[in-house]
């Protein structure tokens, strides 16, 4: 409006030429005819000059289309989808499952799968419209890694409906830093014996070691904190360490973002794989499900190689440490202590020793199969 005003008063006031006024303010004299001319337009008939003239001079100015635009893409039919997506994202927040809710771009796969023809930034204006908020945007660095250099491991929490009842799950995500390759576990706890056999499992599903193993900390890779930096490991991890040869690296307190690829995997698998679907008859099923979203998602292209995990890990696939011919056991040593009904009770269950051990502490060698067995060596207290 201010340049509209310097327009007008130039040429009415101090009587400048119009290839003056746009040499002065660097516009279109294109832009200046036009100012004009609505100026002298203004008055209509019942309205003195002076009122209409004054009154154009302190409007906006207009631009008028030949045809007004249209939603061509955000129709109603598509706003009602992208709504129902989000009530369904509502419903999971209310029941605590914030971590399973669809993201903006799985709306947008979702829309596509659906047949409709739209763009991700209409997605997320008209997402932004309804929760009132405007869009921001993050910066991120990548990152350089050599094949079969380095691998991130992180625990993470699910919650599904396993026969009809709503159960608090835990994943054990491995993520290839170098081909984005991704396997997953499910388990009932975030325990050492898990931690132990999810390793297990993942070096002998890929058939070898990767050189350097990376992990926040957590309390079963951390056994405590010795001075600012330096973490002692547990003695599950050292377990691991000597039967599969493999490094290990910390990362620093508050510093998710130096293991940024597991970090990012962990919230990936949880939501591709368990917000289009958290309702099983158990965990069994909920793992094949997990291992065929694993599947479609290491199989699919990726953004910036336009190569799938798949055909990267094909090149690391040869590169990590050779798997040892034997797996490694999975147990851990705990003292318990015998119950006047000649029992211990190992995490809610209650297993039956000999009666002379009654209010005697006795060591316990846990394997992951669920078989005690109770060293010999009695300590009594």
């Amino acid at each position: 409006m201010y340049t509209k005003q310097e327009i007008i008063i130039g040429s009415f006031r101090d009587g400048k030429s119009q290839r003056q006024i746009a040499r002065d303010l660097q516009i279109s004299r294109k832009t200046i005819s036009k100012y004009l001319r609505e100026h002298e337009e203004a008055p209509q008939s019942g309205i003195c000059v002076e009122t209409a003239q004054s009154g154009n001079l302190s409007s906006k100015p207009v631009y008028k289309m030949a045809t007004p635009r249209q939603k061509l893409r955000l129709t109603r039919e598509v706003e009602a989808v992208i709504d129902e997506l989000l009530e369904d994202n509502e419903r999971k927040r209310r029941q605590g499952m914030l971590k399973q809710m669809l993201k903006k771009k799985d709306i947008l796969e979702e829309l596509h799968r659906r047949g409709f023809d739209i763009g991700y930034t209409t997605v997320c204006t008209h997402i932004a419209r309804k929760e009132n908020r405007v869009v921001t945007r993050e910066a991120f660095i990548r990152q350089v890694y050599q094949p079969g250099e380095t691998c991130e491991f992180d625990w993470g929490e699910i919650k599904l409906h396993i026969a009809g009842r709503v159960r608090s799950l835990h994943l054990a995500v491995f993520t290839s830093a170098f081909s984005n390759y991704r396997h997953a576990f499910i388990y009932e706890r975030q325990d050492t014996l898990a931690f132990m056999e999810s390793h297990v499992r993942f070096f002998k599903k890929i058939g070898g070691v990767y050189r350097e193993m990376v992990y926040d900390n957590m309390r079963v890779a951390v056994a405590r904190f010795v001075g600012p930096h330096e973490k002692e490991p547990t003695g599950a991890l050292l377990q691991l360490r000597g039967h599969y040869q493999f490094g290990h690296r910390f990362c620093n307190i508050y510093r998710g973002n130096e293991k940024g690829h597991v970090e990012r995997s962990v919230e990936y698998v949880r939501r591709k794989a368990f917000a289009p679907r958290d309702a099983f008859r158990d965990t069994h099923e909920a793992q094949q499900w997990l291992d065929e979203t694993l599947g479609r998602l290491n199989a699919g292209k990726q953004q910036g190689t336009g190569k799938s995990a798949d055909e990267l890990f094909l090149q690391e696939k040869n590169l990590p440490g050779k798997h040892p011919a034997m797996e490694l056991v999975c147990s851990e040593q705990v003292q318990l202590r015998v119950d006047k009904y000649a029992t211990i009770s190992y995490r809610t269950n209650r297993y039956s020793v000999p009666d002379h051990l009654v209010e005697e502490f006795v060591d316990v060698s846990v394997h992951f199969y669920g078989k005690l067995s109770i060293s010999p060596e009695i300590h009594t207290g």
